[in-house]
Formats: C-alpha cells, sequence, structure tokens
C-alpha cells in the first residue's frame, strides 16, 4: 500500500486548501475524491439483487432427503399387535382427508389447487400430516395441468408444499405467504391459514 502524501491527507480532511498543493499532488488528490465519490454512490444493483437473479435462474434446488428413513427397519409383533398397529396407521392415514366431510366448529376447508402441466402426479405433503406422501393427492381430471383437491383442516396455520411427479419439491406459487423451511438452504414452504 502506497503511503498518502501528508499534505494530501490534509486537504483530504479539510484542513487545507486543495489549491495551495503543488501540480503532482492536485493529481493525486483528484483521484482519490473521484474515488471516494464512486465509494458514496449507491451500486445500480445491489448484491441480493444479483444473487436473487441467480437463483432465479438456476431454478429451485431439491429438496434434500432424509438417507436413514431408507434404511430397512425390523419389527416383531404378535399378531393381535401387528393388527391393532395396522388398524391405527390406516386411521392416522384416511380419517383426517375425507373430502366430503363437513369440518367442525374448529376446522375448515382447504382447496389446493396448483398448475403443472405435463405432470403424471401432484400430491400435497405438509405440517398437517407430518410431511408424508401419498396422504393427499390431487385430480386433473380433465388433463388441461391444473390440479387441484379439497381437504378439511383443523383451524390455523399449516405448512405445506406440492410433490411433483414423486421427485420434485415444489412451494405453491401462488400460496402469497411462505416461511423458511429450516434446512438452511434458504427453501420456503408455502403458508395456509385455515378459518373455522
Amino acid at each position: 500500500m502506497t503511503a498518502i502524501d501528508p499534505r494530501v491527507q490534509e486537504a483530504l480532511d479539510g484542513e487545507r486548501d486543495p489549491t495551495t498543493l503543488p501540480a503532482e499532488l492536485r493529481e493525486a488528490y483528484a483521484r482519490l475524491t473521484a474515488a471516494a465519490a464512486l465509494l458514496r454512490e449507491p451500486p445500480a444493483t445491489s448484491v441480493a439483487e444479483r444473487v436473487m437473479a441467480q437463483i432465479r435462474r438456476e431454478g429451485p434446488a431439491p429438496r434434500p432427503r432424509a438417507n436413514w428413513l431408507l434404511r430397512p427397519v425390523t419389527f416383531r409383533l404378535r399378531p393381535v399387535w401387528t393388527l391393532a398397529v395396522a388398524a391405527a396407521a390406516a386411521a392416522v392415514v384416511f380419517l383426517p382427508f375425507k373430502e366430503s366431510a363437513t369440518p367442525g366448529a374448529e376446522e375448515g376447508v382447504a382447496q389446493f389447487v396448483g398448475h403443472f402441466p405435463g405432470a403424471r402426479s401432484v400430491e400435497v405433503v405438509g405440517s398437517f400430516n407430518d410431511w408424508q406422501r401419498g396422504a393427499l393427492a390431487l385430480r386433473d381430471e380433465d388433463h388441461d395441468g391444473i390440479w387441484h383437491g379439497a381437504v378439511v383442516l383443523p383451524a390455523g396455520q399449516h405448512e405445506y408444499m406440492f410433490v411433483v411427479d414423486g421427485e420434485r419439491w415444489v412451494a405453491d406459487p401462488l400460496a402469497g405467504r411462505y416461511v423458511d423451511d429450516g434446512f438452511g438452504a434458504g427453501q420456503q414452504n408455502a403458508l395456509l391459514i385455515v378459518r373455522p
């Protein structure tokens, strides 16, 4: 780093009139004041805008997979307990998602609609079903790419995402409200507010 002549430093600090500097120092003073003026000007685009533009060009990152969930687990249950566990699992999976059910006083109907042309399947997973796939499949009866479904949910806030073709996790672009998904990659979940 080159040291600044003390006379130029005095002129920069306002302690000396820059016109009293010798010609070679006036040139250095002019370059330094021009550089300082450039640094005071805000950039045309902020770093955040450039980063977000790059992220939009790259598209959504794949959702992290929990490989530990794929490891085989062996349970040894007696026949009576096996039947009870199977009945409880069926109740957990099928009972909360009756589409024709009438909501109770503390429940509401959640409508899910997504535009996914060319998709073979679309499901909704979220905090209301412990992010388990297979519980709420959307339908596209007329094959126009508009997938829809409805479900009765408890009143309150619920985070959710669409799972397209069993692989691609997509936050609802029409949700309007989003929250961080908690995995630290900047991904967001859509937020649904169900009113009773």
